[in-house]
């Protein structure tokens, strides 16, 4: 028989209080006032002398140059190290824009987060206690979710190319609507709960702040429960998935369209709680590798198109903090856009940022918790999920860290994504080589079979 497991939860405000710009799009986005809270939420496990913990964060992404900060504020907590500690995030676009120091507020914003975590977790270690029991199953919920690349009648893929255009053909590829669940039960009663989830956090806009459907989600499921109960959204890989329907006239930028879905995805887990069955008697496990992936490859034709676009669009003004611009945008083809995509391509050229993933994985009672960085395509999560770690009822956690201080996130498509068109295959979006998913699944099927 294991030993006795343990298991604590803390949770802290990380709502900015400093003006800084909001995260997720081309433009700056200062914000203006708070529609609903952030939050940084740590779990951690003890058995015997061994831990494992996970940081859930209302962030667009577990930046690599947040987390150092979180490394030297919580140096002391020994028990600790990037081989049993996962970062990960909910990829709300609204909230602190704290990937980056040269943008006003974002440093103080960025230290002010990595106080709040540091503070989370010890919390969490305060909040040790026996667990009864861990509980596991799987719910499905496809209403919310599309592959937002399609093959167009023209030729070619188009990120996001907007509602009932007429050049649609089919979508590129798949979803994965299945919502791996696990639990853990204290004093007789479900006290937590682990959701994974594959939609991107995206559905507001604006310039103002939200945890975006994930919040509404965790807010409505925590209601419906015990007081103390803690709800962790884990945010699959979803890069190439959003929540917006072509074929449907429903305005899909709006608060009202984060509390739908968020409400929605609610109902579906608290409806499936009642099926999770007993976990199977496994010991706590950490498994940890890094692997370096170089940077994106901005070959010699890529360089001079990029080259003679910002020639082409010189007289066009630059990207500004008054531009509302997005993926459309670039779909549309607006100029200005065109020559900011063509500017950070020569810029990924002149500095390449060759990144260094740590890939934690935390095994415990049949369950495996999986970190992976940035924002990988759907169908390596479903790869990582049903092949690779099928053996256990598996979360993928995204938007976790690079490994570089530079490097906030980005996209990482399939090998057979790249030359079709969409934007998430362009050096402004992908820093990372065009081989980075599959060595990320080559070191995924080394790290499950380790014995």
């Amino acid at each position: 028989m294991s030993e006795q497991l343990y298991c604590g939860w803390g949770r802290t405000d990380i709502t900015p209080k400093v003006p800084v710009s909001l995260a997720g799009y081309f433009n700056i986005r200062m914000w203006e006032k708070v529609l609903d809270r952030l939050e940084a939420r740590a779990i951690v496990f003890k058995q015997g002398d061994k831990y494992a913990g996970i940081v859930n964060l209302d962030l667009i992404s577990s930046a690599q140059i947040l987390v150092d900060r979180v490394w030297k504020k919580i140096a002391d907590l020994t028990m600790f190290s990037k081989e049993n500690l996962i970062f990960c995030s909910t990829h709300t676009h609204t909230g602190p824009e704290i990937r980056s120091t040269v943008l006003s507020g974002s440093e103080e914003c960025a230290e002010d987060i990595a106080g709040a975590i540091s503070q989370a977790l010890r919390n969490a270690l305060k909040d040790l206690q026996a667990v009864d029991s861990m509980v596991q199953g799987e719910t499905y919920d496809n209403r919310f979710i599309f592959n937002r690349r399609y093959w167009m009648k023209s030729g070619g893929v188009v990120t996001n190319p907007g509602k009932f255009n007429s050049d649609i053909l089919r979508s590129e590829g798949t979803v994965d609507a299945e919502i791996p669940m696990f639990g853990v039960k204290r004093n007789g009663k479900l006290a937590l709960l682990f959701a994974n989830i594959v939609n991107h956090s995206d559905t507001i806009g604006g310039n103002n702040v939200s945890a975006d459907w994930p919040g509404f989600a965790r807010r409505m499921i925590e209601s419906q429960m015990p007081e103390g109960f803690m709800f962790v959204p884990v945010i699959g890989t979803a890069g190439n998935i959003n929540h917006f329907d072509v074929a449907s006239d429903l305005n899909q930028t709006c608060y009202a369209e984060a509390e739908r879905i968020g409400s929605g995805i609610a109902a579906t887990i608290l409806n499936a709680i009642n099926t999770l069955k007993p976990c199977c008697e496994m010991p706590l496990e950490t498994r940890f590798t890094e692997l370096y992936c170089p940077a994106h490859e901005v070959s010699d034709e890529e360089y001079n198109e990029a080259l003679a676009t910002v020639e082409k669009y010189k007289d066009e003004p630059d990207v500004s903090k008054a531009d509302e611009l997005t993926s459309e945008d670039l779909a549309r083809k607006v100029p200005k856009v065109l020559k900011y995509f063509a500017q950070q391509v020569l810029l990924l050229r002149d500095e390449p940022k060759n990144a260094n993933f740590p890939l934690p994985v935390i095994l415990l009672n049949g369950v495996a918790v999986v970190g992976v960085p940035g924002e990988p395509f759907v169908e390596i999560g479903l790869e990582i999920r049903k092949r690779i770690f099928n053996d256990y009822r598996t979360l993928v956690a995204g938007h976790g860290p690079t490994g570089h201080p530079k490097l906030g996130g980005g996209y990482m498509p399939n090998i057979w994504n790249y030359n079709r068109g969409g934007y998430e295959t362009t050096g402004r979006s992908n820093p990372f080589c065009t081989q980075a998913s599959e060595m990320l699944l080559e070191a995924m099927k080394k790290l499950a079979k380790r014995s």
